[in-house]
This record gives C-alpha cells, structure tokens and sequence, in this order.
C-alpha cells in the first residue's frame, strides 16, 4: 500500500496541530499537579495541624460533655467539619456515610489510632457528590482510648479551585494560539514561496531553459540556497554552451580533414591527375590529414585520461634542460621556415621529480604554440631558472596577442584565439588544455599573459626534487 506524498504544508499543518495538542494536554496536567501539589496538600496540611492541636488539649480524663461541647463550638467557628465521639462504634452514626463505598473505619484504622497514630480519610462521598479529604484523630488517655475525633472537609473541584484563573487562562491561551498560528503562517509563507520558486526553477532547467535568474531578498539561509541555485544555473547555462560549441569543434575538426582525404581518394580512384608526381602529393595530402585526424582522437584521448586522473604519471628525477634541449631541436625546421631565433637562458642544475614524457609534451606544447603565432623574423625568449623551491619555465614570443576575454579560456577544449580556425597554424586547441592537466598532475601552476608591448607569455612552475627524495 503506497501513502500519498505529504507536502511541505501539510507536515507544517501536523506540527501547529500537534503542538496545540500537547499544549492543551500539557495545560491539563498542569492544572492536575497544582490542584493536588498545591491545593490538596495545603489542605491536609492543615486538617492535620488542626486536628492534633485539637487533640492536645485532651489528652487526659475523660471526654465530658463540657469538653464535646467546647468541640463543636468550634466546629460551628471552623472551615472544617468536626465530630467527636467517644466510642469509635459511635462515629458512623454520626458519618453514616462511606468514602469510596467503603466504611469509614476499617480493621486497620483501628490498629493504628490504638497506637496513637492518626488516620487519613480521602475518596468519593456519594451522598455528597463530591470528594472530601478527612483525618481520625484518636484522644487517649494513658493507654486508653477515650475518643476520637473525625475532622474533614468537602473539597472543591478543580474547576472551583482555579475558577478565577480560568479567563485568564482562557484570553493568554486564545492570544497566545492566535500569535503561534500569525507567526507559523508568516514562517510558512516565507519559506514556501522561495521553495516554489526554485520548484518552478527546476523544471524549467530541466527543460534546458537556462534564461531565468531568481531574486534573492532575503540574508538567511533561504537566500543563500537561492544564489547557490543561481549559480549552478549559470554554471550550467555555461556547460551548455560550451558543450555546444565543443560538439561544433570535434565536428568542424573531423569534417575538413575528412573533405581532404574523400576529395583525394576520390581524384586517386578515378584517376584525376595529370603526373605521378601529383598522384604523390595526393597521397602525401591523404597522409598527412589521417595524422592530423589521429593526432586529435590521441590528444583527446589523453586530455580525458588526465581530467580524470585515469593516467597515472611515472615520477622519476629528470633533469630539466637537458629535456628542454631535446625539444628544441625538433622545432630546426620551424625556426628556419620563419625565420626565428631561440633565446634561451638555462639553469642546467635544476632536477625535479616527474614524468619525462609528460614534462616533454610540456615543452612541446608550449614551444609549438609560441611558434605558429610568432611574427617571422622574431625572437623567442626561453629561460628555466630555480624561484624558490620551483623550477620556473618562461617562454615569450612577440606576435599574436590574447585579449583579456580570451586569457580566461586558454586552456579549454579546442579553444583557439584565431575564431577562423586558420589551418596554415594548424593546431587542434587542445595542446594548453593538455599541458594545463599535466601540470596540476605534478603539482605545479600554470599562467598566461599577453598585451602588444610584452607579447604573450607562459610561466610554469614546479616543485624542485627535495634532497630528501634524492
């Protein structure tokens, strides 16, 4: 059997309830323990202090009538209801009533007001519809006894005894109820209206709307979740987009070499060429684009490996500009084709610990970018130089510069400074992206700048071997 939902409303509803229950129950016994703490005890309280000064005043002889008549003399006087006797058989005649239909002295009473003691009488009187409290006290003399005294007294009901507290009670408990039920509301109202905005919210971006941004009025907690909702939608307004635009990158990336290699196979298979040697470069051509193709599938491939720390890098101490001369030497040919010259200032002594083919995709990287968008005939500043307890790699190259906005996303999948995607650069957008992640792998820092009087540089720092590591 499945139970209906109960909404937030509705358990708010349950708790004002409830808590008016408790409190009604709660004021019920209340009055309970102050009727029996504080009005019965006060009354046997005084029952028994009267009954014994009573007492004490004949307590020798024998109970005369002069005495019995001094006692109901003062029973006309008291608020208590007195009867003397001098025979204990003789008290249910002047009580013919039964407390709690039971006879007013039993077998055990007796006993006790033979040995002195008094005896407390409470319980139901049918005759008088009405509970009443009383007390036996026995008047000995030596150890005889002589008499004994009964003194009791109706007792009021609980409404009698707090009758003057009722309205009171009854205008504090209404204003009270009244107050509780404004302010339970007003809570309710305050809460239940920001939780429908963000219900109303949430449908919408789970219909991919992402447009819409919420108020926040208030300071709470209430308005804290409301600028955290905020911020996951713009969060995800831009994971959108840029899902968007990375599904556009791979397509664009896939689709021209693509219309490459279709457009040489199909010159090759019908034979569209007018020299072997065209034929050669039409292969060449074909070449070249499945390269490129499988250069992209092998970066992407790796940049998710080490987004999600699936690579795990082999550390070993590698001596930096040795690995950075290696490198160098693979960009002879790209030096010469525009005619750059390479200024290097190397700290040969630098030794960290790391994964050298990562830390050579670093260099790579970092060196190729500087010279597809270096102007010819420029200069590429290159220095490795210990700050610190890090190794620091700075290359700087005059040329095509970033603008502030674009600085931001260096480093994000295909993103490219050159909106055209020019392919004389070459270049899939993924090689910062791929050095960024193998950096953070080693526990270093990356950073770019870039303006028309400095150009654009790279700084990467990474922590030293420590001796104690060596």
């Amino acid at each position: 059997m499945k139970f209906k939902r109960i909404t937030f409303q509705k358990q708010i509803l349950i708790v004002f309830i409830f808590s008016i229950s408790f409190t009604i129950l709660f004021s019920f016994f209340f009055l309970h323990y102050l009727y029996s703490k504080l009005y019965l005890e006060s009354i046997e309280e005084s029952l028994i202090y009267q009954g014994k000064q009573t007492v004490e005043h004949y307590h020798f002889g024998e109970l005369s009538e002069d005495i019995i008549g001094k006692i109901d003399w003062y029973n006309i006087i008291s608020e208590y209801e007195i009867i003397v006797v001098d025979e204990l058989e003789n008290l249910n005649n002047h009580f013919p009533y039964k407390i709690d239909y039971e006879s007013l002295v039993n077998p055990m009473d007796i006993v006790q007001l033979e040995q002195g003691k008094h005896v407390l009488k409470e319980g139901y009187v049918e005759e008088l519809e009405r509970e009443i409290l009383g007390a036996i006290f026995p008047i000995k003399s030596g150890q005889s006894l002589i008499g004994v005294i009964y003194i009791y007294v109706p007792l009021a009901d609980i409404q009698d005894v707090f009758i003057e507290s009722v309205p009171i009670l009854l205008m504090v408990g209404t204003i009270f109820f009244l107050l509780l039920f404004f302010i339970v509301n007003q809570i309710w109202k305050s809460i239940y209206r920001p939780l429908n905005n963000l219900q109303r919210m949430a449908h919408e971006i789970s219909q991919g709307n992402y447009s819409h941004q919420l108020n926040v009025e208030r300071q709470d907690e209430i308005g804290d979740l409301t600028e955290a909702f905020n911020e996951m939608s713009k969060s995800l307004a831009q994971q959108e987009e840029r899902k968007k635009e990375f599904t556009a990158n791979v397509v664009h990336e896939l689709r021209t070499p693509l219309t490459y290699v279709r457009g040489y196979v199909e010159a090759l298979k019908n034979k569209l060429y007018n020299s072997p040697e065209e034929a050669e470069h039409y292969l060449s051509t074909i070449e070249k684009e499945t390269d490129r193709i499988s250069k992209l599938i092998n970066d992407l491939e790796d940049l998710n490996h080490l987004q999600e720390n699936l690579y795990s890098i082999q550390l070993q101490p590698i001596v930096l500009s040795q690995l950075l001369f290696d490198t160098l030497e693979l960009f002879k040919i790209h030096q010469t084709e525009k005619k750059l010259s390479f200024e290097t200032h190397v700290d040969e002594d630098i030794i960290i610990m790391g994964d050298p083919d990562r830390m050579h995709q670093v260099f790579y990287n970092t060196i190729d970018n500087a010279c597809k968008y270096a102007t010819e005939n420029s200069t590429i500043t290159i220095l490795l130089r210990k700050d610190g307890s890090h190794a620091e790699f700075f290359i700087n190259n005059v040329g095509t510069t970033i603008n502030k906005e674009d600085l931001k996303r260096i480093g994000e999948r295909f993103f490219r400074t050159d909106k055209a995607r020019n392919r004389a650069t070459g270049g899939t957008g993924l090689g910062l992206s791929i050095v960024k992640e193998i950096v953070r792998l080693h526990d270093g820092t990356f950073s770019i700048t870039s303006d028309e009087k400095d150009g654009t540089s790279v700084t990467i720092q990474l922590p030293l071997l420590d001796e104690s590591e060596g």
